[in-house]
């Protein structure tokens, strides 16, 4: 029983694993920002639930043009059911009728604005939320590039202070150096490791949490980026003629950005609304027409109806429909002042950004290496004191650590620039 059992369950395990495999097969180990930017919109489940609301969104908008059904009635009044008499149709009165009701004052236009505005609110919103994500999966990516910067930092100092080690055994074995300096040394190399360690861990963290944006079966998949920190022509241009046109970006946000489209056509639904509810005050009409029967007499049947709207002329709902306008116009006018400050802010920070990798790129980091060359020359000579050394080696792991952040947020401002105004390609930007 056994032998029959096993190969299904290990069939049933290949079915199960396949999809699996497939979907990391589609991850490469070596990922760029495009990769990881197209992965993400193509397999991310919140997008893909943002998609089918749009889905939705259409059905309710295909129904809103529909007309009403016609109603079928068949009516039998008046039987008698006497033996030997007429037939059974002549002893009754008997009649078809067919009615139709009639929409008026516009309501099912306006019906269909009212939706149609909703659909393209959700296909702005689908929009923004792609904007988001993608500005997400870029600061997952630019994380991850940063940690591997950090760890290769932190692999070199460790590298350093391992010789720096090796080198003072040597010399402790010759008497030229006491056993306290020697373990001074061996003490503050634990520093070293622990930042080697640390950096390991952002590594980790960070390529879990892309792997999460683009939608992995696995957050542990063994993925590295093809980007470094170093910045492409075009960025470096960016640091020492840059001037944003705030007044130009912001009104290319107003005029583009998801998010805006997705408040203004809010406002197209609520006057919509407001038109419908207005239009509800004008009652329908409702034409019957049949065929009646009446004890063996035929003849044909034609009426109308309409409502009279003496006691409700649908005030509660115009005015929910009044309020959701303004409410909607308010907040159409809150989503514009805030993509004004984005644009603002981002354009700031831009400017900050790169004002600092200049600074840091002019004044520190040279000098710091030459610092940190000189000291450790001079400690292997014997020439400085331990302290020294360790002083000087602190400093110049604080400048490239600050180098490294410096380039992380600058690369960072200008995808928070282009979120901000609402583009998905470098370069768009005025």
């Amino acid at each position: 029983m056994r032998k029959i059992f096993l190969p299904f369950v290990c069939l049933a395990g290949c079915l199960a694993a396949g999809p699996a495999s497939a979907q990391t097969a589609d991850i490469p180990s070596r990922l760029s920002l495009a990769d990881a930017l197209r992965l993400a919109e193509a397999r991310n489940p919140a997008l893909e639930a943002a998609r089918q609301q749009v889905v939705l969104a259409e059905a309710d908008a295909a129904s809103a043009r529909r007309w009403l059904n016609p109603v079928a009635g068949l009516l039998s009044e008046g039987y008698h059911g006497s033996a030997g008499g007429p037939s059974f149709f002549d002893q009754q009165e008997l009649s078809f009728q067919v009615g139709q009701e009639f929409e008026l004052g516009g309501k099912r236009r306006l019906r269909a604005t009212a939706a149609d505005a909703t659909t393209g609110r959700t296909r702005s919103t689908l929009d923004d939320q792609v904007r988001q994500l993608r500005l997400s999966v870029e600061h997952a990516y630019c994380q991850l590039v940063l940690a591997r910067f950090e760890a290769g930092l932190a692999k070199d100092s460790l590298a350093e202070i391992d010789q720096v080690v090796a080198v003072n055994r040597s010399r402790y074995q010759q008497g030229e150096v006491s056993g306290g300096e020697l373990r001074r040394l061996e003490v503050e190399r634990l520093k070293f490791s622990d930042d080697a360690l640390q950096a390991d861990l952002g590594i980790r963290n960070s390529r879990a949490a892309l792997l999460a944006l683009i939608g992995a079966p696995r957050l542990d998949l063994p993925i590295d980026p093809t980007e470094t920190l170093e910045m492409s022509a075009a960025d470096r241009g960016l640091l020492s003629g840059w001037r944003g046109d705030v007044a130009a970006l912001t009104g290319q946000a107003l005029a583009g950005r998801p998010d805006v489209a997705a408040a203004r056509k809010d406002q197209e639904r609520a006057a919509a609304v407001l038109g419908l509810q207005h239009a509800l005050v004008t009652p329908n009409l409702t034409v019957t027409g049949g065929y009646k029967r009446d004890f063996g007499t035929s003849g044909a049947i034609f009426g109308f109806s309409l409502p009279l709207p003496l006691f409700d002329r649908n005030a509660p709902g115009i005015a929910r429909a009044e309020a959701d306008r303004r409410q909607a116009a308010s907040q159409t006018k809150a989503v514009e002042v805030a993509v004004s400050l984005d644009v603002q802010q981002a354009v700031n920070l831009v400017d900050v950004s790169r004002k600092r990798v200049a600074a840091i790129e002019r004044d520190y980091l040279q000098k710091a290496r030459e610092a940190r060359d000189a000291v450790l020359a001079a400690y292997k000579a014997g020439e400085i004191q331990l302290l020294d050394y360790l002083d000087a080696q602190r400093a110049y792991r604080e400048v490239q650590r600050s180098y490294g952040r410096a380039l992380f947020d600058y690369r960072l401002s200008l995808c928070e620039l282009d979120a901000a105004v609402g583009v998905t390609s470098r370069g768009s930007r005025p």
